[in-house]
């Protein structure tokens, strides 16, 4: 049976920590900033731990990491 392929946009957008949790960074900090508060670009840089059920759908995709 040829090898799985990780799926690349999943791989750039989670990362998967040494206990098995997935964790991404929150959205929404890409482009139109000027009309949010620094409050809330502030709180977009904390980092996610992605709940269970998704968390085992993005494992299948990145079944090397």
């Amino acid at each position: 049976m040829p090898k799985m392929k990780t799926h690349k946009g999943t791989k750039a957008r989670v990362k998967i920590t040494g206990r098995g949790k997935v964790v991404a960074m929150r959205s929404g900090k890409r482009h139109l900033n000027y009309k949010k508060s620094g409050k809330r670009i502030r709180q977009g840089r904390v980092t996610l731990v992605i709940a269970k059920p998704e968390a085992d759908r993005i494992k299948r995709l990145l079944p090397y990491e």
